[in-house]
C-alpha cells in the first residue's frame, strides 16, 4: 500500500513538474538562441567533446510511457536539473532517438551543434528544441553555473545516452 502511495505521489509531483517546466516554455518571454540563417551549414561541425566535465544531473521525476494511455514502449518521460559549473561539458550526444526541451534557469551556455558554424548563446528564460537531426554539444563558458531543466522523451533500451542533454 506504501509504494502504491508513494508512487502516486511521485506521478503527481512528476507531472507537476512537467507542466511548471511547461507553463514556463509558454511564458518565457524569449526563445533559445539559435544558429543566424548566414552560419547554417550542414555537417559543419564533427562530434566535439565526448567527455561530460562538471555536470550534475539529476532526474526529479519520470513516467513509464508504457503504462500509460499512449503505450510507448520502452519509453520514459522524465525531467531533469543540470547544473553545469563554469568551464564545465556536456558532451556530444544525438536527439534522432530522443527529442527533448531545454529551460535554462539560469546562468548562460554556448551550443556547438552540427549544422552551425558558430557557437549558439543560451540565456536565462530561453528555451532550446532538441529534436530530430540535432547533435551537439554544450559548454559552460560563463563565469556562473548554469541550471538547465531538461524533460525528454527517453528511450530506455539506449542507457548510453541516460544522463545526456
Amino acid at each position: 500500500m506504501l509504494n502504491r502511495i508513494q508512487g502516486a505521489f511521485m506521478l503527481r509531483h512528476g507531472l507537476c513538474a512537467v507542466a511548471l517546466l511547461a507553463g514556463a516554455v509558454l511564458a518565457a518571454p524569449a526563445h533559445a538562441g539559435e544558429c543566424p540563417a548566414d552560419k547554417m551549414k550542414a555537417g559543419a561541425r564533427a562530434q566535439g567533446e565526448t567527455q561530460p566535465k562538471g555536470v550534475t544531473d539529476t532526474t526529479l521525476a519520470s513516467i513509464d510511457l508504457s503504462k500509460e494511455k499512449v503505450n510507448l514502449q520502452d519509453r520514459q518521460m522524465r525531467i531533469r536539473r543540470l547544473v553545469v559549473q563554469p568551464g564545465g561539458v556536456v558532451p556530444w550526444h544525438s536527439h534522432e532517438d530522443r527529442p527533448a526541451l531545454i529551460y535554462v534557469v539560469s546562468g548562460t551556455i554556448e551550443e556547438y551543434a552540427s549544422n552551425c558554424t558558430v557557437p549558439i548563446v543560451h540565456k536565462a528564460g530561453e528555451v532550446s528544441v532538441e529534436k530530430l537531426g540535432v547533435q551537439h554539444w554544450w559548454k559552460n563558458t560563463g563565469k556562473a553555473p548554469a541550471v538547465l531543466l531538461s524533460s525528454d522523451v527517453f528511450h530506455e533500451m539506449r542507457k548510453e545516452d541516460e544522463h545526456m542533454m
